[in-house]
């Protein structure tokens, strides 16, 4: 018999998807929900274009910026392969799409996983072999093997008038919390160090399906903010609230922070200070206790840190209606801070307010306000050289013996680093406590204690 033709039909070649992710975490967690089902279904992920037998492209379309980068990495996707299938935010508006690219096989809309996987069906035949176990357990990601995104809901019940994330991926649907307990426990056991929540509005949980209760581990949780964060907590790993709009009822989760069970870090969008500019923007939950209220935290949990992101330039937006942002900035000490210049985005109903403030306006005051942020985060720096914290090890620097990680102050990706100092021993993942010796404006530098 030939045993060449005999392995040959037992082993057919594997079909090859390649896949390239565009925009925020969120959308990471798409694509790993996509590569997971690919996987289970017998198709290997190529590295890159030359080696796949379709391409399947994550677009996002948040701000023009987004939807322009999306249509390039589309085009350039088409260019080197040929055959390429579109998803994500931007799929929302296929018209937009088939206009800049005729020539792509599929458009589906944001979170559409069974179009997706129809798609690529239609496209590139899977091979049946049942007997190999091909996903395991927590299902294949994209990020590093410490740490992981966990997607509690999709959409957004809120309508902020400058954003599009509703009319892209719809209302608020919560995931039932028992089936977010059992992924994260899931993730812990492949050995996940840090679990990052993320959702359009992670406080507004369970507002959808009436906060149901559902059982995990024999006890009772809410589908809610308070009761995701106890169970999350009971894991034992670094778990990082993102994108929590400041909802009274968030702070029964710092006394979590305080125990050392919930990361002492909130991601807050506040987006901007002055209440002109907030009612414009249509910004859910009151901030005119905010500030009374983050100082308080910060007396209950002394070293909480403080993400946020911020719109200059919104229509309207006064010179005193910036200078109440600055000083926003500096009494509240917002740790960590991303501003965007205000975009005109395509269907957002930004659009038709009156007062368009000019881009050069927009941009001499983008940058008044990261001068003030450098100097309000390289105070906060300054003030942790001396001290011993805890920090999780993500890779290697690229000078000898050097390794780069981060405090819990410091989400992957969007935040600063630590320099860590004689620390090659070291490895992905590792959690060591480090002595911090030297700060710059964002970046602390450090030694293992």
């Amino acid at each position: 018999m030939d045993t060449t033709t005999r392995t040959a039909s037992i082993r057919p070649t594997q079909p090859k998807v390649g896949i390239v992710s565009l925009g925020c975490p969120k959308a990471l967690v798409d694509s790993e929900r996509i590569i997971t089902r690919l996987r289970a279904e017998g198709y290997q992920i190529a590295p890159d274009y030359s080696g796949a037998d379709l391409v399947l492209v994550n677009t996002c379309g948040f701000l023009d910026s987004a939807r322009d980068e999306s249509l390039e990495a589309i085009g350039e996707a088409i260019e080197a392969n040929g055959k390429v299938i579109v998803t994500g935010c931007l799929g929302a508006e296929p018209d937009v799409i088939e206009k800049a690219h005729p020539k792509v096989l599929a458009v589906t809309g944001p979170h559409q996983y069974e179009a997706v996987m129809d798609a690529v069906h239609t496209h590139l035949t899977p091979p049946h072999n049942p007997h190999m176990d091909l996903v395991p357990e927590s299902g294949l990601r994209l990020t590093p093997r410490h740490y992981a995104y966990l997607k509690i809901s999709e959409g957004c019940n809120n309508r902020c008038s400058f954003c599009i994330i509703p009319k892209l991926r719809g209302d608020l649907a919560s995931r039932p919390i028992h089936h977010v307990l059992t992924e994260a426990e899931q993730l812990v056991k492949a050995g996940v160090k840090e679990l990052l929540v993320i959702s359009q509005d992670t406080s507004a949980y369970g507002l959808d399906v009436r906060y149901k209760p559902e059982t995990w581990r024999g006890t009772e949780y809410e589908t809610r903010f308070l009761d995701l964060a106890r169970g999350l907590g009971s894991l034992g790993v670094w778990t990082r609230m993102h994108y929590v709009y400041p909802y009274p009822h968030v702070d029964a989760v710092i006394p979590m922070m305080a125990e050392g069970l919930i990361t002492p870090y909130l991601d807050i969008p506040f987006q901007h200070a002055a209440t002109n500019v907030l009612k414009a923007m249509k910004r859910p939950a009151k901030q005119d206790r905010v500030l009374e209220r983050i100082q308080q935290w910060r007396r209950d949990v002394p070293d909480l840190a403080i993400r946020s992101t911020f719109i200059v330039g919104f229509p309207g937006e006064t010179e005193e209606d910036f200078e109440i942002l600055l000083d926003f900035i500096r009494e509240a000490k917002i740790d960590r801070a991303g501003c965007f210049q205000y975009e005109n985005v395509a269907h957002a109903d930004s659009r038709a307010l009156p007062d368009h403030v000019p881009d050069t306006v927009k941009e001499e005051r983008w940058h008044r306000f990261m001068q003030v942020q450098a100097e309000v985060s390289a105070a906060r720096a300054e003030a942790q050289v001396g001290t011993v914290q805890d920090v999780i090890v993500d890779g290697a620097d690229e000078d000898p013996g050097m390794m780069i990680a981060r405090t819990k102050a410091d989400a992957p990706e969007v935040d600063a680093v630590v320099y860590l100092e004689n620390a090659s021993h070291l490895k992905p993942g590792d959690i060591v406590s480090a002595k911090i010796t030297g700060a710059d404006d964002y970046d602390l530098y450090a030694t293992p204690a």
